[in-house]
């Protein structure tokens, strides 16, 4: 297949691309700067394709589309919620807007959501069925799917991924975590009674293979592991996978006054979400397990 991926440097990407390589594909890359090589199409979130790089848009089998600002890089000032928005919406719209134009546009459009749509929703089991919650992150991801949904003007399939916390040591929530922890100053978050929906990164990827390759596959799913844990028994799991202690506890008030309105969306609040239709599509999970998914991915 001819596979266009976008947000390619980012942890997604860059564990996805040599996949697909080694599987056959052909791959090329979206890239903000001009492009140098023959694989990358350059653009621009806001402005679009010049003439030269929407020609080269034609004919993709399909989309992975991953591009969008770090959402746990700062306090979420109204300019940082508001380049968050439009790295994600107005990028996603530019995108589709320009394969609208192409005479062969994608058959497939795979665009990363996240299961911060459920919002802050306690011991409740959530499946691709659940409401949406409420705030920031839920209504970002709302308006999201919404426009990524639009992908299906130009015929293709849509599926939205709803990530959970993606386990890598390379990257993400878990790369950030892992100084404290191997220095004996990790601990548990608030209260510790927040769920904590995780994946491993070798499981993310599988994933998105499984979809590639099944076009019966359509709409929301949740990309988590079966086995959601909440914050203090992930915490322990981290501490023994080190062997390090896990005696320390993060205050809530204190989350609240270093990180403001950001560490309590993604620090304090939880959501226990559940793969449902992963699981009745038949899809195996390689680790299901959160202690045997923290040793493999912190093997060296």
């Amino acid at each position: 297949m001819k596979i266009l991926v976008t947000g390619a440097s980012g942890l997604l990407g860059t564990h996805l691309i040599p996949t697909l390589k080694a599987k056959g594909h052909e791959i090329y890359k979206l890239s903000r700067s001009k492009a140098k090589k023959e694989d990358e199409i350059q653009w621009d979130a806001r402005e679009g394709f010049a003439p030269s790089e929407q020609i080269k848009l034609e004919n993709f089998d399909a989309v992975f589309h991953f591009a969008g600002d770090n959402i746990a890089d700062g306090n979420w000032t109204d300019e940082k919620k508001k380049r968050i928005r439009e790295s994600r919406i107005d990028g996603t719209k530019t995108l589709i807007d320009a394969f609208k134009k192409c005479e062969k546009p994608p058959k497939t459009f795979i665009g990363a959501s996240a299961i911060g749509i459920y919002g802050d929703r306690g011991d409740e089991n959530l499946t691709e069925e659940s409401e949406i919650g409420k705030g920031f992150i839920p209504d970002l991801c709302r308006d999201w799917e919404a426009e990524t949904e639009k992908a299906k003007d130009f015929g293709a399939r849509v599926v939205l991924p709803r990530l959970g916390i993606v386990l890598a040591k390379d990257g993400g929530a878990l790369s950030q975590m892992l100084t404290p922890f191997k220095f004996g100053a990790g601990g548990k978050i608030g209260g510790g009674d927040q769920y904590m929906s995780w994946i491993a990164i070798d499981d993310v990827i599988r994933i998105f293979h499984f979809i590639l390759e099944n076009e019966n596959i359509g709409g929301v799913i949740n990309v988590t592991a079966p086995n959601p844990v909440k914050n203090a028994e992930f915490t322990n799991a981290l501490g023994k996978a080190l062997n390090r202690p896990t005696i320390f506890t993060i205050p809530a008030f204190a989350i609240k006054f270093l990180f403001g309105e950001m560490g309590e969306t993604l620090l304090l609040e939880g959501a226990k979400v559940l793969p449902e239709e992963l699981e009745n599509l038949g899809f195996e999970f390689e680790f299901p397990e959160l202690d045997a998914a923290f040793k493999h991915v912190l093997k060296d």
